[in-house]
């Protein structure tokens, strides 16, 4: 029998309201989100990335950071969790979401002595005489070499993120599942991208011509 008006609303409403009492109020244990990072399970990456982002950024906006810095460490935090879990390094000591949030103002931290590092590096080589823009000249062609390696689906989302595009456009155009999504690949093929630069055998004449 079909259901019309009333009835067929009521019924669409309460299936609706599950729907989204499942997807936006689901919880998972440590024990199910340390399992699905295992096993790179996209359901529970999307859950770590809608739950977990807010803290994070959070954190980065109170210590000189924005946006894009925030999806980064985000992504790096990510990435370590993944690889202590498969090494069987992980021990928690707090619940897990606390832990993460460690290792996430642990990779801020870095990216900040890093950042501090380079401007006193510029600050201390302030005369060019040439030997950068030789680096420059091979660290690009590296770079292009290396693109051209990667898969067609990385090069679009490099390609579009380095024309401005936005990540809620990048997931529009590539039919990616939304956002977070969208600039978790771009933060994946950029790290393919750097890994075929770092195999180059010209790499190690780079890295020589470093000061």
């Amino acid at each position: 029998m079909k259901l019309t008006g009333r009835k067929w609303y009521r019924k669409y409403y309460i299936c609706a309201c599950n729907f989204f009492s499942v997807v936006l109020f689901k919880r998972y244990s440590d024990i199910e989100i340390i399992e699905g990072i295992r096993k790179q399970d996209d359901r529970i990456l999307n859950w770590v990335y809608d739950n977990w982002y807010g803290l994070v950024k959070d954190h980065v906006y109170k210590n000189s950071g924005d946006e894009d810095d925030a999806s980064d460490v985000l992504q790096d935090s990510v990435i370590i969790l993944f690889e202590q879990i498969q090494e069987g390094s992980l021990t928690l000591t707090t619940d897990l979401k606390g832990y993460f949030f460690g290792v996430a103002r642990n990779v801020w931290n870095g990216h900040l002595r890093r950042k501090q590092k380079t401007t006193e590096l510029v600050t201390d080589h302030p005369d060019d005489d040439g030997t950068d823009e030789s680096n420059r000249l091979l660290l690009e062609k590296l770079v292009a070499r290396a693109f051209e390696k990667l898969r067609p689906d990385q090069q679009q989302v490099l390609r579009l993120f380095s024309e401005g595009v936005s990540f809620e456009d990048i997931a529009s155009i590539m039919n990616l599942s939304g956002e977070e999504y969208a600039r978790r690949k771009k933060y994946m093929s950029k790290e393919a991208l750097l890994d075929l630069v770092k195999e180059d055998p010209e790499y190690q004449e780079y890295q020589r011509l470093l000061p």
